[in-house]
């Protein structure tokens, strides 16, 4: 058999399905993976191993397309019935609060068969792009254990990206599941907006920002993890539109030849990204121009995308803290909340019923703008850097770090993937590039809305194009 943490999701489902492998092996070999590295990289925070391996041994474990498959999900939106859910805060793991239900998506990746080895670390209320709660301490990138994983899905980027487990649930409301792809050598797919349900607690979550997904080693498992968690649910607000076939078909599929556009500029702040961004995304184009594509550079018009998402955001932060302490029958102060998002939800509570709806149609007009690159400029995809550099180092943009600094460097490096929350436009994280010291660099393509499935087939290209699976970090747990 060959080693399983080498193997992706469809991989190991398949030695299932051949009878070559149970369940509760899958499960069993996860669980040795985690005990193996977790202590270096604190990306699993509530090990959920008895229940795994009951669920694994349980004669109705689904027979889904990923029957017996191990799988984390990241502690926050996508909550697990009777498992600890505390969203990265110390408010909630002193409460040692538990959800009493199941999230419709956490079913969805229960009917597939995949079996939920633990829960990983994100940063509180889920708002940073690292991922270093005091709660329960800094995830580190496996790649080097000095330097950030991304957040706020950093505990589930490197959880995968080790070995432990093939894919992890994730979530992106500014870049949470594309920047922990980038900064851990890992495919990021966000969806396009409300392409899987928020329910039953949500129908938008942080307004219409929040989209649910995984990150995962390889494209095919991104397209059939899609085709088992999307469409609405009763009582959605609305739904993307259908595909009109599974996303597995999409690998492999011929694109055509397509148009692309090449963007390096950081929006709002006029310069380039950092150099070894610079250089995936060139090097990406002359993959896709040798594929037949016409590639070219363009620019957009991204500017602006952090007028309405700024005043959305701290609105909703400060509708959490209201939520859990109406929860908890426990009023939420100022010490029990990391002191950026204290700020930013004081900064919600000031938010006006009309400022809010402002705020609103500042990003439905940055979306119509936006949309026009693709709707009348006659592109098909484009390409940019995910983030604007390479991993940075952890601590830079930890609770305790100098605000101003860890501010500026949030808002840099955010810059090419808040603009798609947004729109909720579908956009991939495709990890096409290493610097020289082996640190993972990833690519975004972005694709009309509702248009995953033209972006399946060019990512399906380039991994073909430029395989990375083989790509193994300093920390990983061979089994």
């Amino acid at each position: 058999m060959d080693d399983l943490a080498s193997l992706d999701a469809t991989a190991q489902a398949d030695l299932v399905r051949r009878k070559d492998c149970t369940p509760r092996e899958l499960v069993d070999a996860a669980i040795a993976r985690v005990e193996k590295v977790n202590p270096e990289l604190n990306a699993v925070i509530h090990p959920l191993f008895d229940k795994a391996r009951a669920a694994a041994d349980a004669p109705g474990l689904p027979d889904g397309p990923f029957r017996g498959v191990p799988f984390c999900v990241k502690d926050a939106v996508c909550h697990t019935e009777g498992d600890p859910y505390h969203v990265g805060m110390r408010f909630l793991k002193e409460r040692e609060w538990r959800a009493t239900e199941d999230s419709y998506l956490a079913r969805r990746f229960r009917d597939a068969g995949f079996v939920f080895v633990g829960k990983t670390n994100t940063p509180e209320l889920a708002t940073s792009i690292t991922t270093e709660p005091l709660a329960y301490g800094a995830t580190h990138n496996p790649w080097d254990v000095t330097r950030s994983p991304g957040g706020s899905s950093g505990g589930s980027a490197a959880a995968v990206a080790s070995g432990i487990v093939p894919a992890a649930h994730a979530n992106d409301m500014g870049g949470s599941i594309r920047a922990p792809a980038s900064e851990c050598g890992l495919v990021g797919l966000k969806p396009s907006r409300a392409r899987s349900t928020l329910g039953p607690d949500f129908g938008e979550y942080w307004g219409p920002l929040t989209h649910e997904f995984v990150v995962v080693r390889t494209v095919r498992d991104a397209a059939a993890i899609l085709d088992v968690v999307a469409g609405a649910a009763p009582g959605d607000p609305y739904t993307a539109p259908p595909p009109t076939r599974p996303f597995r078909h999409e690998v492999g599929a011929n694109p055509g030849r397509l148009r692309v556009g090449l963007h390096v500029t950081i929006p709002n702040l006029g310069r380039d990204a950092h150099p070894e961004c610079v250089t995936a995304v060139e090097q990406t184009g002359r993959l896709l121009e040798r594929a037949g594509h016409a590639v070219e550079w363009s620019s957009p018009a991204l500017d602006g995308a952090f007028h309405g998402f700024t005043v959305v955001m701290a609105a909703g932060i400060a509708r959490d803290l209201e939520r859990w302490s109406e929860r908890t029958g426990d009023p939420i102060g100022p010490d029990d909340v990391e002191p950026g998002n204290w700020a930013m939800a004081e900064g919600g509570r000031a938010v006006t019923g009309a400022q809010y709806l402002a705020g609103l149609e500042a990003m439905n007009d940055y979306t119509r703008r936006v949309a026009s690159w693709w709707a009348d400029d006659g592109f098909d995809v484009l390409v940019t850097p995910t983030i604007a550099q390479p991993p940075p180092k952890l601590g830079l943009m930890a609770p305790t770090a100098d605000p101003g600094e860890a501010l500026t460097l949030m808002g840099e490096l955010a810059q090419f993937t808040v603009p798609w929350d947004v729109t909720g436009q579908p956009a991939v994280s495709l990890p096409l590039h290493w610097t020289a010291d082996g640190l993972p660099v990833g690519v975004q393509l972005v694709a009309a809305y509702g248009r995953e499935d033209l972006l399946l087939r060019v990512a399906s290209q380039l991994e073909q194009a430029a395989p990375w699976a083989d790509r193994r970090p300093a920390v990983f747990a061979a089994s």
